[in-house]
């Protein structure tokens, strides 16, 4: 007999949603985490924390309003780590209170510190800290084991961190006060979110990135925005660049690259990726191995190669995203519990943090070359609809890539504000495989960034007419035009409607 049908290590979005979906079909589940880590990385040093420091920028810099108010325009002229802590603090301790009450009302039992593998049904849990094992170690069983441990960032053995001078993401909630200037190593996704957010805060940043450009998996146009947009912050991007060393000294560090380059700042920060917490598990006693950067393999289904463990969330890669984290975690647990259950679907929406913010589903104009896949672009621009001058925003823009053939939607991409908000639209009309007619047609709310959709729909729609237009033409030019999809006849033209 078994002390629990599931155990989970790991609160995280993975593992409390894994909790919560076996507590739910009648299961006795408990939870192994630190006491100060309950909500995992995600709510103490991660998603939460950067994405509230970010809000609390936005508002205390006062940038997103600076189109309307003057660049000058600023809601606290000196602003301190003191000023965004108390923001972040504030938000993380009332996520935490929402995690503990969510798994005290679904009667999972929380076991408070670290676990280890003694055997493939047992865990051994350590009460203490994350380094020590001092405490008395009690063992539990249970039938089914949930691996969401997640990850911490990556240290190049060849860089000395202090936590003060040279620190990683984790670091930066621990800063004592904002940097005059920063070099920000690797140009992934956490390092261009921090990039953007010290630039607001008037901190003179340097990027340095071993590839030829950032965000590779995005839409180029949209990094392009996002790149001339941080330029104009005073962001500067040295791209096919390695670090060769970094050398501390009184009050800063210097940055030394192979090309020779020496950039002086008060802060380095790191973002080399991400290494799994796997390797305090024992996962040999377990039968379980983890690859170099401490993922685990696991099937279809979330299962690794000793059947009744399961591993979700970051431990397993990619996309290492909370939101498809606590879909992982609630798939793994149906299938332990053999319940039926639909495999997670295929369109995933991306969302960057930056200032301003990408959001984006589908797949991008490069992949479609690529693919030798024809489609058309559709565009619209925020400072073309009256909710974005409204707000301030002259720079956000939607992008619709959509089939000339069928007419459905082949990807999403917004740049600016509200994009990982707005996005969902389109991701909704993707799933439920409709096309740019219901864009076109639709009515939205008035003013409304939402709107960009119908603007970008018949953008797209004016392209493709004047397209089938010129063929048919081209084929009988004694014919007039063909007929070819159009506004319906009593919807109003409007200045926002490009090609009109």
């Amino acid at each position: 007999m078994y002390d629990f049908d599931m155990l989970v290590l790991g609160s995280g979005p993975g593992g409390q949603r894994a909790a919560i979906a076996a507590a739910k079909l009648g299961r006795r589940v408990a939870v192994v985490d630190r006491r100060d880590m309950i909500g995992g990385v995600c709510i103490n040093t991660g998603t939460i924390p950067s994405k509230t420091l970010r809000e609390a920028v936005l508002y205390l810099t006062g940038l997103s309003q600076r189109d309307l108010y003057g660049q000058s325009y600023r809601v606290k002229e000196e602003i301190t780590v003191a000023d965004l802590g108390m923001r972040t603090r504030h938000v993380v301790g009332r996520e935490i209170d929402v995690v503990r009450s969510q798994l005290a009302r679904n009667h999972v039992t929380v076991l408070p510190g670290t676990g280890r593998f003694l055997d493939p049904h047992t865990v051994g849990v350590t009460s203490g800290g994350p380094d020590e094992h001092a405490g008395r170690e009690t063992k539990v069983s249970a039938e089914r084991i949930v691996i969401a441990t997640g990850t911490r960032p990556a240290r190049p053995d060849s860089v000395a961190f202090d936590d003060r001078t040279v620190i990683d993401s984790d670091g930066i909630i621990h800063l004592e006060r904002i940097p005059e200037s920063m070099v920000v190593v690797g140009a992934g996704v956490i390092g261009i979110e921090y990039a953007s957010m010290f630039a607001a805060l008037g901190t003179k940043v340097t990027v340095v990135e071993r590839r030829e450009r950032m965000l590779e998996f995005c839409d180029l146009e949209i990094v392009e925005a996002l790149k001339y947009h941080l330029r104009d912050l005073a962001v500067t991007f040295r791209f096919r660049e390695t670090v060769a060393a970094v050398e501390r000294r009184g009050g800063g560090a210097i940055t030394v690259l192979e090309s020779g380059k020496r950039i002086p700042a008060d802060t380095v920060m790191y973002s080399a990726g991400r290494q799994g917490m796997t390797d305090g598990l024992n996962l040999e006693a377990a039968g379980l191995t983890a690859d170099r950067r401490g993922r685990i393999a696991v099937d279809g289904h979330y299962a690794t190669e000793v059947p009744h463990i399961y591993a979700v969330g970051d431990v397993i890669g990619f996309p290492s995203l909370a939101a498809t984290s606590m879909e992982q975690g609630r798939l793994a647990a149906h299938h332990a519990c053999g319940e039926p259950v639909a495999r997670m679907a295929e369109l995933q929406p991306i969302g960057i943090y930056t200032i301003p913010e990408i959001s984006f589903v589908g797949r991008t104009e490069d992949e479609l070359t690529e693919a030798k896949i024809p489609f058309e672009v559709g565009v619209s621009r925020y400072r073309e609809l009256a909710r974005g001058q409204i707000i301030g925003d002259s720079y956000g823009m939607l992008k619709l890539l959509v089939s000339p053939d069928d007419r459905s939607l082949l990807g999403v991409h917004v740049f600016g504000t509200g994009a990982t908000e707005l996005v969902h639209i389109g991701q909704t009309v993707m799933g439920c495989g409709g096309t740019v007619d219901y864009l076109v047609n639709a009515v939205f709310n008035y003013p409304t960034l939402a709107e960009s959709y119908k603007v970008a729909a018949l953008d797209a729609m004016n392209k493709m007419r004047q397209v089938a237009r010129l063929t048919e033409l081209t084929r009988d030019p004694s014919t007039g035009p063909p007929d070819a999809p159009s506004r319906p006849e009593d919807a109003p033209a409007t200045a926002a409607e490009p090609g009109e």
